[in-house]
Order: C-alpha cells, then sequence, then structure tokens
C-alpha cells in the first residue's frame, strides 16, 4: 500500500513541531509530534491528543488515559484545563490551550496531513446535499476529471472509502481528503451538515465555492432553534468559504436571499439559482413523461433546453446548483450544461427501485423530514398516471416534534398512505408510530418495514407508484443497538417478485 504523509500504522512516517502545525504551548515548549488523536484510545507515543468539549462529557476527563499511553501534547481549552490540572501540572507533555479547540484542531489536521484535492467545494441544506454533491462529481467526472464526493453515502468517485458520519471530524476527514490527492484526485465535493458545521469540522478545508439548496425542519434535537439550525449552516458561508470564494445559492427558497446576503457582505462571488427571474442560473420551465423531464435553462443570456433522465422537479434545481458549483470554480459553461444529460439518479434518491408487471413502479428516496416527504410525493406526481401510494416513518432518538408532520406532509400529498418503523433506535417502534399517524389519520399502520413494503407494492394497479419514504441508501435498520440488514429497494424488488410470481 502507498503511505501517504502521515497515515502510516502509528501516523508517524512524519514528525512535524507544533509550531509547523500553527500551535503554541504553554512556556514555550515546541513539542515533535507524531501523530494527532481526538479519541483516547488512539493515543500512541508522540502523539497530540485532542481533548474537546462534548454533549456530554469533556474530552479532558481522558488526557491521564492519553498520557498514560505517550502523549507528548495536549489541545483542549481553558475548561479541559482546569478539569486536567493535576494530571498535566505532573506530565512533562506540552500543553496548548484554544478558545475554540475544535476549530484549532480542524487546521491542525489540515497541516498534518498536508495535502487535499486542489479544488474543493461544499453543500449545505436541510435537504439536497448528497444529490449536489454527487452530481458535482458525476459533471467533473464527464469531464475527464479526477474527482470524488464525501458525505452521506461514504467517499464515492474515482477514490473510495467508508464513512460513519456525513461531515467526519477534521482528523478523519483530512485522512481520506490526503489518500485521496495522493490518488491523483484534484475535484473533490462535500456536503456540509448542520453539526458538522457548527463544531468546525470543515474549517480546515480550503474551499472554491460552497452551495445552499433549503432550510426546513430538521434536527431540532441537536439544535435550540431553527435560528440556531439555520446559524449553523450559514456557517458555511460566514465563516468556512473564503472571501475569494464563490456562493451558489437557491433563492427559491425564502432562507437563500438570506445566504445570498451574507455572501455580499464578505465580498464573496454570487451565483444565484432558482424558478425566480432574476436568477443568474434560472430554471425556466419543465416538462415531465415517466422516465425524466426537458428543462429549458437560461444562463448568462443564453437559452438552453436539455432532457434530464431523472424523476422529480427538484432533481432539476439539484443538478443547476450542481452546475453552478462547477462552473463558479472555473469549467466552461458550454462544456458543463452538455453533461447534464448524462447524469443518472443517485443511489436512495428517487431511485427506480422495481416495476410490476403492470408497469407499476416503485421509488425509494431519503427523504426523512416533513419538506422533504412532501416534495418527494409531489415531485413524482407528475410522472404517474395513476395512485401514488406512500410509505413513511420517523427516526427514534431524533427531532420528535416532526413526526406528526411528517405522516401530515405524506396525508396531504398520497393517495394512500403506510406509517411503519424507521431506524426507532432507542425508542419504543409503537410510539413512534403513533405520533406519526397523529397527524395521518385514516392511514394504514404497518409496523414491519418489509410487509409495509409488500402490502404497498400489492395495492399498485397499473399506472400506480409506490414511494418508499426514509431510509434511501441505507442498508441497515437500527433497532436499539443492533443494526439488521435491510435495503429498501432490495425489499420492494423481493416483493414484487413475489407478488408476480417471479420468483427462483
Amino acid at each position: 500500500m502507498t503511505q501517504i504523509k502521515g497515515w502510516g500504522p502509528f501516523m508517524g512516517e512524519t514528525v512535524k513541531t507544533l509550531s509547523q502545525l500553527g500551535l503554541t504551548a504553554r512556556a514555550g515548549r515546541d513539542a515533535q509530534i507524531r501523530g494527532v488523536a481526538v479519541d483516547s484510545r488512539d493515543v500512541k507515543p508522540g502523539y497530540l491528543f485532542a481533548a474537546l468539549p462534548g454533549t456530554r462529557i469533556h474530552g479532558a476527563t481522558f488526557i491521564h488515559y492519553a498520557l498514560s499511553l505517550g502523549a507528548t501534547a495536549i489541545l483542549t481549552d481553558a475548561d479541559g484545563a482546569r478539569i486536567a490540572r493535576t494530571e498535566l501540572a505532573a506530565s512533562r507533555a506540552a500543553l496548548v490551550i484554544a478558545a475554540d479547540p475544535r476549530q484549532t484542531l480542524a487546521f491542525t489536521a489540515a497541516l498534518w496531513f498536508g495535502e487535499q484535492p486542489e479544488t474543493m467545494v461544499a453543500v449545505t441544506g436541510t435537504n439536497g446535499k448528497t444529490s449536489v454533491a454527487t452530481f458535482v462529481r458525476k459533471i467533473w467526472q464527464e469531464l475527464d476529471l479526477r474527482a470524488v464526493n464525501v458525505g452521506t453515502t461514504g467517499v464515492e468517485g474515482d477514490w473510495q472509502a467508508p464513512l460513519r458520519h456525513t461531515t467526519p471530524e477534521p482528523i478523519t476527514l483530512h485522512r481520506l481528503l490526503a489518500a485521496a490527492a495522493e490518488a491523483g484526485v484534484a475535484y473533490g465535493a462535500m456536503e456540509a451538515s448542520s453539526h458538522g458545521l457548527e463544531q468546525r469540522r470543515l474549517d480546515g478545508v480550503q474551499l472554491r465555492a460552497a452551495g445552499f439548496t433549503n432550510f426546513t425542519q430538521d434536527h431540532l434535537d441537536y439544535h435550540a432553534s431553527f435560528e440556531d439550525y439555520f446559524a449553523a449552516k450559514a456557517g458555511l458561508f460566514a465563516r468556512v468559504l473564503p472571501e475569494d470564494g464563490v456562493a451558489v445559492v437557491n433563492i427559491d427558497d425564502a432562507r437563500g436571499i438570506d445566504m445570498a446576503a451574507i455572501a455580499r457582505a464578505r465580498g464573496q462571488g454570487l451565483i444565484t439559482v432558482g424558478t425566480a427571474e432574476g436568477a443568474h442560473l434560472c430554471l425556466m420551465a419543465q416538462r415531465y413523461d415517466a422516465t425524466g423531464q426537458e428543462v429549458r435553462v437560461r444562463w448568462d443570456g443564453r437559452v438552453r433546453q436539455m432532457r434530464l433522465d431523472l424523476i422529480g422537479g427538484f432533481q432539476a434545481e439539484n443538478v443547476l446548483l450542481a452546475a453552478g458549483l462547477v462552473i463558479a470554480c472555473g469549467a466552461d459553461a458550454d462544456r458543463v450544461f452538455d453533461t447534464l444529460p448524462f447524469l443518472n439518479t443517485v443511489r436512495g434518491r428517487m431511485q427506480l427501485a422495481a416495476t410490476r408487471e403492470n408497469g407499476a413502479a416503485v421509488y425509494v428516496d431519503f427523504a426523512h423530514t416533513p419538506d422533504a416527504v412532501d416534495k418527494a410525493i409531489r415531485a413524482l406526481r407528475p410522472h404517474v398516471m395513476g395512485r401514488l401510494v406512500a410509505i413513511v416513518g420517523a427516526g427514534g432518538d431524533r427531532d420528535p416534534g416532526k413526526r406528526p408532520l411528517m405522516g401530515s406532509a405524506a396525508m396531504g400529498a398520497a393517495d394512500q398512505v403506510i406509517v411503519t418503523d424507521d431506524n426507532p433506535r432507542s425508542e419504543d417502534p409503537a410510539l413512534i408510530r403513533a405520533a406519526v399517524m397523529e397527524g395521518a389519520p385514516g392511514a394504514m399502520e404497518v409496523g414491519d418495514r418489509a410487509e409495509a413494503i409488500l402490502r404497498g407494492v400489492d395495492a399498485l394497479g397499473p399506472g400506480d407508484a409506490l414511494l418508499i419514504c426514509g431510509k434511501g441508501h441505507e442498508t441497515g435498520q437500527i433497532v436499539g443497538d443492533t443494526v439488521f440488514p435491510f435495503d429498501d429497494a432490495e425489499q420492494a424488488s423481493l416483493a414484487v417478485s413475489a407478488l408476480d410470481g417471479n420468483m427462483a
């Protein structure tokens, strides 16, 4: 295996001093560093351990353990230094105290690994991040450029790796970016989650452009309010994207106007996208059929018409936002628009999973917010001649306030609704379903997700369609602490085969 800077069995192929990592220790000690860790269990001799404040416990609680494993430097805040003052006083480890240790770690990780793809973009918003980031990567590849996208579905493209989080913590993120760059990847598109932005995970990434999709209710189990949630998203433009970067903003969304104002105030370049007449990249018209849509767009005074083999009107918005990001990074606009008809569906996003012998279609989508469920169902409607059946659920240990809204959104847009389990996690699945059912009186309740899919498929007549919302690309269902294998697309295919008599 080819080794990259700072990435070997002990991340020890590179040795750097604290000052080379942009850090200044108390008492001026410029310790030599052989690796960086945010988990004390990963510490090895010569490491810098970042003891960060957490939602439940401060990382400084584990400083004593990191020191026992040979940490030669500690990065923390003033609270962390107080928590571990006894252990630190008895140690010779260098101590770095930062007002914002999470941001400091992000810059330190970037300097430690040293490399990242030359051209990086990031996209934020409640819905559409994965689609936009993936479309950006695919456009670059159609332009014969080596590219990756990083986010919910892992690292995909010309270099691949799995991920546990949409926006990984900085050490993991920069290790991956350095590995991609080492493999010859020069272009990267990232999803910027609100958690990742608030926790400063992207602050060491050198962005050329950043995009905004939309803003609706989600993650209020983590953020204290709508405004806190928005402020986290806005950090991409207010803090992470440099002043010479370009903001690409969907101004059809009400909060897109606010994002555009932030970009203008910082002197960033701005490309607005939307159906509004004044949008720089304007979606003028759409015409739908059973397998896709024709779109008419205007850019720089010129009108273009093209076909997209994508289901759902919002997919055109995602494609144009992606095109805007690629153009913002310097690509020729005509060549970018020429690539768009070659784009295909992102896994788990309005994905055609199966088709019955009577022509009825089954789609899988990651819609897991009230707004996303409503938009997904309504976006599918113009492609469907018959009835539209929707399966919806809600995850446990997540924003409970959106559960009845999820049911209401489905009932308001679909002809028939089935409420089932999503990822109940530690909660009672029946109580989650009951909350969803509050907003969906008259819906069918089927706890077992496989049975719900079977019943949904069985309800389809000629020209009908089933939309399975919630899990999209996911291949597991989380019940308690166990992840059971479960793939909505696979279950849909099995159900169609069983009902149409095609089982081997």
